[in-house]
């Protein structure tokens, strides 16, 4: 099974993400705030980490460099959560080291293409 490391401060987000992804066959690990997220990237090595940007600790932004600077996690690939979507904000989660961006409200079905185009077919 398929591991994703949700890193979501929000226990409501948090909760809905993880039900659906189960549903769909991923094994989920989740963090609560950004520096448990960098720490959870190295002992847990997930398949890939869906990042919150606003949280607690660090952000996710700090998070994100910081995963992309261990070179025992910087292949993982990161998909930045965000409820920012000013002009700008896909380029800067970008330029931190993310493989993709979405917005929030989550929109699963898109989201699960997202995750599916950066792990391959078969991967779920």
């Amino acid at each position: 099974m398929v591991k994703i490391l949700l890193v979501e401060d929000n226990e409501m987000n948090r909760d809905m993400l993880s039900r659906r992804l189960k549903r769909n066959g991923y094994d989920v690990v989740i963090a609560v705030d950004g520096q448990q997220g960098v720490d959870m990237a190295a002992s847990e090595a997930p398949a890939l980490i869906l990042m919150d940007m606003s949280l607690p600790v660090i952000d996710g932004w700090e998070a994100t460099r910081r995963i992309k600077a261990n070179d025992a996690t910087r292949a993982i690939p990161v998909i930045a959560l965000t409820a920012h979507a000013m002009a700008g904000d896909r380029e800067k989660a970008l330029d931190v080291g993310c493989e993709d961006y979405d917005t929030k409200p989550v929109e699963i079905t898109r989201l699960l293409g997202k995750i599916t185009a950066l792990l391959g077919a078969g991967a779920s």
